[in-house]
């Protein structure tokens, strides 16, 4: 196997080893069990709504107001648990409240034929509007602390946030790779245009995507309101950058129709011990978001470098045949 057909296959798998080595010999506190359960707790927020990620990517979409779905229903959820709500009813509510959201995001694509990137830029501001309005800007406490079991709790040994994310990633997996509704999307995102020829309601197959995209959204915003103790009307800003980076360093491509859930674990990862590392061996803020730049670009130009030459490959056997 050539070295330009490993890099995208493997490249992933060795910058995360390659990262590991050079913090574990960098700093003394990277292979604690601490940090280590710290590591998992900080991605299990982006890995859940990694997942989601995936099936909007793999259908040739993009979606950046993700970070804003997780801080309103993250305020909303904290709100209805001040005012004396159940805690199930208060998670219910904002779970349909994410999935209302992606539902509205595909109405939008849908009817009026607006790429999902720039209907999510104007709702990512939008949403963040009115988490502002929902808190009056200030932080909502008086979570009752039955609640901070989520985001702090243990199962055995392992963090529930943790736990809940790995069950996400199981039945993404399953809906993926094992269900015609998984083919549609992967269909939908490889050529639009066929799948309607065939038969596939791509218009139904968008409402699902954007409302299981919804649902993690708003998943994560609960389980980061549980583990941070308040409703913070900033909540999530910025995730959907470690979030997008992560798939694409998965090996989901940008441009729709190729990658598997089972990479976006790794990328994740990665993301996660990037952040992690930087921050122990006390790199600037503004030298981390540099470096989280970089990392996407890398990805993309990976991905495109790759696909292109994958093109040129076919090209040149079909001549030969």
């Amino acid at each position: 196997m050539k070295l330009k057909e490993l890099i995208p296959k493997f490249g992933i798998w060795f910058a995360l080893v390659t990262l590991i080595i050079v913090f574990s010999l960098t700093t003394e506190t990277f292979l604690t069990r601490v940090n280590l359960f710290n590591i998992a707790r900080q991605v299990s927020v982006i890995g859940i709504c990694a997942v989601g990620m995936t099936f909007v990517m793999l259908m040739g979409a993009m979606d950046i107001s993700v970070g804003a779905i997780i801080g309103v229903t993250a305020v909303t959820t904290a709100t209805l648990l001040k005012n004396g709500v159940n805690i199930v009813l208060a998670c219910l509510v904002s779970l349909c409240l994410g999935v209302l959201i992606g539902l509205f995001i595909a109405l939008v694509v849908n009817k009026i034929n607006i790429p999902a990137i720039i209907v999510t830029l104007a709702l990512m501001t939008a949403l963040r509007g009115v988490a502002f309005l929902i808190t009056g800007g200030l932080p909502v406490y008086g979570i009752p602390k039955s609640f901070l079991f989520l985001g702090q709790g243990y199962i055995s040994f392992i963090p529930v946030p943790v736990l809940i994310m790995f069950i996400v990633f199981i039945l993404g997996y399953i809906l993926l790779e094992k269900t015609i509704i998984g083919r549609m999307i992967y269909g939908t995102g490889g050529n639009e245009q066929a799948s309607r020829l065939s038969g596939v309601s791509v218009n139904k197959v968008k409402y699902f995507v954007f409302a299981v995209h919804g649902f993690l959204a708003a998943l994560a915003g609960i389980i980061l309101l549980s583990r941070v103790n308040s409703g913070q009307p900033g909540a999530g800003t910025g995730y959907e950058m470690d979030i997008i980076t992560g798939c694409v360093l998965g090996g989901i491509s940008v441009s729709g129709g190729e990658g598997k859930i089972s990479g976006v674990i790794v990328g994740v990862m990665t993301i996660g011990v990037l952040s992690n590392g930087m921050v122990l061996l006390g790199i600037n803020e503004f030298w981390q978001m540099i470096a989280k730049g970089t990392v996407l670009l890398i990805a993309v130009i990976v991905d495109k470098t790759s696909k292109t030459t994958g093109s040129k490959l076919s090209i040149s056997e079909a001549n030969a045949a």
